[in-house]
């Protein structure tokens, strides 16, 4: 269980289960004195909020990644599309504005920083060591495949990486975050810690 929540978590858009909440908020609590925690795929801030109140607890900084205009499956017509978060101004789905009420409404504006674009552009010019990696944006195979080989070489020894989504069994969701997850395993370069419900979660060697 997360201590003193400051928001409740069952009423912020997202796709985290309870338990998966926490081993979050633990893990982040544990790497964010490695170094920074970084998330890819922040969407409405649910897992931005458990992550932000570690790194705020261990007075670190989380680095949230994402374009917020939604994966595949959140287009108009998709099955995860919301349409409280279509701009029909813009024609587009937009998850910013209700990501940085969440994060306002947690106090984390003076911990988490925003970043709005792919996970390619952000990664081209980083240089900065991380406690911690949650990778959780596009599930599609390259989505994911980029998602990892930009973001895992930064996370330190000793450091942390997890990933949400975790099926083995095809039916029961989609097969790219579990590949990403084997490719860590057979690196050589992280150890498995276990996973909670689909977050998967890994040690670098």
């Amino acid at each position: 269980m997360i201590p003193d929540l400051p928001v409740d978590l069952d009423l912020i858009k997202g796709f985290l289960a309870a338990d998966e909440a926490t081993a979050l908020y633990d893990c982040a609590l544990q790497a964010c004195s490695l170094g920074p925690v970084l998330e890819i795929g922040s969407y409405c801030g649910k897992s931005t909020v458990c992550l932000g109140l570690a790194c705020q607890r261990g007075d670190s900084t989380l680095f949230a990644l994402d374009h917020h205009r939604g994966s595949e499956e959140h287009q108009k017509g998709e099955m995860f599309h919301d349409p409280e978060l279509y701009d029909h101004g813009e024609a587009l789905f937009d998850t910013f504005g209700e990501f940085r009420r969440t994060i306002r409404a947690a106090g984390l504006e003076q911990v988490v920083v925003p970043i709005v674009a792919g996970s390619a552009l952000a990664a081209r010019h980083w240089n900065t060591p991380l406690g911690m990696v949650f990778i959780d944006g596009g599930h599609s195979l390259e989505a994911a495949l980029t998602d990892y080989r930009c973001w895992a070489p930064h996370v330190v020894r000793g450091g942390i990486l997890a990933i949400h989504d975790l099926f083995a069994d095809a039916h029961e969701g989609g097969q790219a975050p579990y590949a990403v997850y084997r490719m860590a395993l057979a690196s050589g370069l992280f150890e498995a810690l276990g996973q909670v419900n689909s977050l998967g979660m890994l040690r670098r060697l």
